[in-house]
């Protein structure tokens, strides 16, 4: 029942600085504010509680009570937004003359006092009508809701699973023997230290199984064995007492945990000892059942199963469970039909079938549920069935026990994040949803708790990472613009499993939360007090209806099929995200009366001209452009002092000359740069987070050059300066090096800035930039050893002016991290332990003739010495009549080895490279993005 507590959080801020601003309030009217936030504050209380205990577990008027509050803290906050626009009013950019400002300015004062007194007489209703529910909140006794664990009155579904006959189980095999591998690896003293496992993965994916598998398959190997389900809210002192049991025979509950610990590493000590925890779900009751299970040389091993990453790091080494291939997923789906005694179905069309296979998505509970669910219905029924499922639609065991599996996962999360996680059902199925975007709407629509010196942005960061964690939604690596070179290792954007976003949706809707309105659904009347609304894949036009309340609109739409905006009076979010061919300039008319908008989010709408009352959105958050023809930003959009995210990087639009009056910008993407101007304008944005640039920076002097060293150093916050081509240009050698004087932030992450300045170089060291994770950088030398020194770094790309040779990879211990390498010179042999964990690798080697054929500077058999290598791009310098005979040497040196990579090689006439080794010209251009 956690979104009862609907707009509490940002409500509460905002009575907040009613108070302690100078707004002037009338003597009734602050004392009533004041009553309003003292018993606001105590019914957030309760409601956290009662978003705690899941929805059917709760009494009916205690359902009732909560959603009533929810509604007034809606009412409450449109009262508030609605006496800060008409107070502080939305000034236009154009100044009028001294008479019609001194008349405006008579008019203004008359309009305010009215609007005190209107707000006055709204704030004594709803006074009233909090009252009234603090009085019902006392008679129903909220507060005493108590907090009970998911399913504790019903048999937890997964204890089904680990008295199972191995032989039904389908895909564990290589799971089974690769975990089997991991437990038994190591020779001599190696192999008698204690080693701890964690298998992690998403709820259903069968954790609890493989582990069990892998228990039974090596307990006879032990002097003592025990396997422990946890779970959710445990009783260390009851999981304690299991272990106990299992391995002397006995518990004992007299004893206190300190008592219990001691006991079993008693027992334990001189024992060789396989325990399994399984489902463990925060650190805090591992490190304390850690703590019992002592570390004795004897060759124990401990495996623990979890769906949350920050516990499954905590073991020595982790598995992550993969969803089955295809072929497995078909294989469970047969026997879970054969089980309901129906026989395959050879005539089933095979795109139903396909769709069927790809919503399970490989995860072994819902291949089972939808097998089950479908088993019991005439075959020819099955593809209406399938576009039917919905997460609480069918009365059937599977899909019940799937429901309170993936419930364990959504009811551990705290509310904040539960209301995060909801807020995806906006999203069709298999939607690809970008990070940035979602957490601008997240802060747009006040999900994200502020907290003190830490930016909104970061803090929804932080709850998107805690998702992605706590395996509820799936990252994704992938670039999500047409020509934006991918970023492996950056977490771009996320998708949301079928089966998880059935639950979501089906909790969103039981809520009242998000309206989801596709296919030939009508929106009408009975949509007038919706709140959000999400309008998908329809057929019809909508009807214009006016929807006074509602706070969001977000449309994947084509946009003619909407109604006006005039409808929408109160929105805060607006996305109109529809398919590119989405044509309707006009839809724009009445944006510039949102007076309450955060967040304006535009698809290619084939807009030439933006309307200049854009600017007069004195509360707009986010201005995404998206991809249209506009040339030019309104200049009243300058005096948008909250703006925090503006993108018009595939746009025609000239950056403007005032955008250094955005002071409150945190990422700023734009297209091609070609104004010093933008230079100076950089530093007054110092709460810049994030700089991208799709197309070209060019600095064009020494003037341009120096300056853009001082302003990247004054925007000290920054975390990620992406930029895909620079180019730079000094006029005079013997300019003094600007970045002697300018370091970078500290906080730089994400770095793409190559171009021709040795001094930047220099200020590349692991003590200035602790937590650089992706680098592009243009170098003069081959060395290769300061870059493996970074601890963080999982991406380098070093752009060059030559041909150097780096002669060693970085040696052991360097490049923990690095996934990607890719460098325009030639590699000196990998030895065993460089790179560990690299996925893909890009150089360049020249081929040479002789009587025995083709030659490399490169020995292509080392590549073997990299365990996780995925893919390797190799640029070959030859003279044309070799090109061929070179191709086909590399080829045969890759498929040799044992990695069996993907691979991928450009011929080049050696003559470019001796012309690029021989040119060092004093204006350089350098680019981003290289083959």
């Amino acid at each position: 029942m956690d979104l009862a507590t609907g707009a509490m959080g940002s409500l509460l801020l905002k009575l907040g600085d009613l108070l302690t601003k100078e707004y002037k309030l009338q003597t009734g009217v602050k004392e009533d504010v004041e009553y309003l936030k003292r018993e606001l504050e105590s019914m957030y209380a309760a409601l956290r509680k009662v978003g705690d205990v899941p929805r059917d577990q709760l009494d009916k008027q205690v359902k009732l009570w909560a959603n009533e509050v929810r509604d007034l803290s809606f009412i409450m906050e449109d009262i508030v937004d609605k006496f800060l626009v008409r107070v502080e009013g939305a000034e236009p950019a154009i100044k009028p003359r001294k008479l019609k400002k001194l008349m405006k300015k008579m008019g203004d004062l008359f309009s305010k006092s009215k609007t005190r007194h209107e707000i006055s007489d709204e704030i004594k209703d709803i006074k009233v009508r909090v009252k009234e529910a603090a009085d019902r909140r006392d008679r129903y006794r909220v507060n005493d809701v108590a907090v009970n664990p998911v399913g504790a009155i019903t048999v937890d579904p997964r204890l089904l699973d680990l008295y199972k006959d191995q032989k039904e189980l389908v895909g564990i095999d290589d799971s089974l023997n690769e975990l089997t591998k991991m437990m038994s690896d190591g020779d001599g003293d190696v192999s008698k230290q204690l080693k701890i496992l964690s298998i992690f993965g998403f709820g259903g994916l069968g954790k609890t199984i493989i582990a069990k598998a892998v228990y039974d398959k090596l307990k006879a190997q032990f002097d003592c064995c025990a396997f422990i389900p946890v779970g959710r809210n445990p009783s260390v002192k009851k999981l304690l007492n299991g272990i106990l049991l299992e391995i002397s025979g006995q518990k004992y509950l007299e004893l206190d945990e300190r008592q219990l610990i001691n006991k079993l590493r008693g027992l334990l000590e001189n024992k060789r000892y396989l325990i399994v925890i399984d489902d463990i779900w925060d650190t805090k009751t591992w490190e304390l059942v850690k703590t019992a299970l002592v570390c004795n040389n004897c060759g124990s091993r401990i495996i623990t199963t979890t769906r949350i990453l920050e516990v499954a790091t905590m073991a020595s080494e982790v598995y992550k469970l993969q969803p089955l291939s295809l072929d497995l997923s078909k294989d469970l789906f047969h026997r879970r039909l054969s089980c309901a005694a129906i026989e395959w179905p050879n005539h089933l069309p095979a795109e139903v079938y396909d769709k069927i296979l790809h919503k399970c998505g490989g995860v072994p509970l819902a291949i089972i549920t939808i097998a089950s669910l479908l088993g019991g219905k005439p075959v020819e029924l099955w593809s209406k069935v399938y576009t039917s499922i919905g997460f609480g639609d069918e009365d059937n065991e599977d899909v019940e026990n799937t429901r309170k599996i993936l419930l364990f996962s959504y009811y551990d999360l705290p509310c904040h994040l539960k209301t995060c996680l909801l807020y995806l059902s906006i999203y069709p199925e298999d939607h690809l949803i970008e990070k940035d975007s979602l957490i601008w709407k997240w802060v747009a629509e006040g999900f994200i708790q502020e907290e003190p010196g830490v930016g909104l942005f970061e803090i929804g960061e932080r709850y998107f990472n805690e998702l992605v964690n706590k395996s509820m939604i799936m990252p994704v690596e992938e670039a999500l613009y047409l020509g934006m070179e991918m970023h492996v290792g950056a977490i771009t954007g996320c998708r949301v499993h079928d089966m998880m976003l059935d639950m979501i949706c089906v909790l969103s809707k039981e809520e009242k939360f998000v309206t989801i309105l596709d296919t030939d659904e009508q929106y009408t009347t009975s949509h007038c007090n919706d709140r959000r609304l999400a309008v998908q894949y329809i057929v019809r036009p909508l009807a214009s209806t006016s929807t006074l309340q509602a706070r969001s609109l977000i449309a994947l739409c084509n946009i003619e099929m909407l109604p006006s905006l005039s409808c929408f009076e109160a929105l805060r979010v607006l996305a109109l995200e529809g398919p590119y061919d989405s044509h309707h300039p006009s839809h724009l008319e009445h944006v510039g009366k949102l007076v309450h908008l955060r967040h304006l989010k535009l698809s290619s709408m084939d807009i030439g001209e933006l309307p200049k009352e854009i600017g007069y959105l004195k509360f707009l958050l986010v201005l995404d452009l998206g991809r249209n023809s506009i040339s030019e930003l309104p200049e009243s959009i300058g005096r948008l002092s909250q703006l925090k995210c503006l993108n018009i990087c595939e746009t025609d639009i000239e950056v403007p000359y005032w955008i250094g009056n955005l002071t409150s910008l945190e990422e700023l993407s734009l297209g091609e740069v070609d104004d010093d101007n933008f230079v100076t304008e950089l530093g007054k944005l110092t709460e810049l987070r994030k700089l991208y640039i799709s197309g070209i920076l060019k600095l064009s002097n020494d003037r341009a050059m120096n300056g853009w060293a001082e302003s990247v150093a004054k925007v000290s916050k920054i975390q990620v300066i992406d930029i895909s081509l620079v180019l730079g240009c000094r006029i005079s050698r013997h300019e003094e090096n600007p970045w002697e004087r300018y370091a970078l932030s500290p906080q730089l992450r994400f770095l793409h800035m190559a171009y021709d300045e040795p001094g930047l170089v220099a200020r590349i060291n692991p003590s200035l930039l602790p937590n650089l994770s992706h680098l592009k950088l243009r170098i003069f030398g081959p060395d290769l050893e300061v870059f493996g020194s970074f601890r963080e770094l999982v991406s380098l790309k070093l752009v060059t002016s030559s041909a150097p040779h780096h002669d060693t990879m970085g040696g052991a211990g360097a490049f923990p991290k690095l996934r990607v390498f890719k460098t325009q010179a030639t590699l000196g042999s990998f030895q065993e332990g460089d790179m560990p964990v690299l996925e893909s690798l890009e150089f360049s080697i020249v081929a040479q003739s002789n009587d025995d054929g083709i030659s490399f500077g490169f020995d292509f058999r080392s590549l073997g010495n990299l365990p996780l290598l995925k893919e390797v791009i190799v640029t070959l310098y030859a003279p044309p009549a070799d090109h061929k005979k070179a191709r086909e040497t590399a080829k045969r040196a890759i498929h040799v080895l044992p990695n069996c990579l993907r691979h991928y090689i450009t011929l080049e006439d050696i003559k470019k490279l001796e012309i690029l080794t021989e040119l060092r010209l004093p204006c350089i251009s350098t680019c981003g993005n290289q083959g």
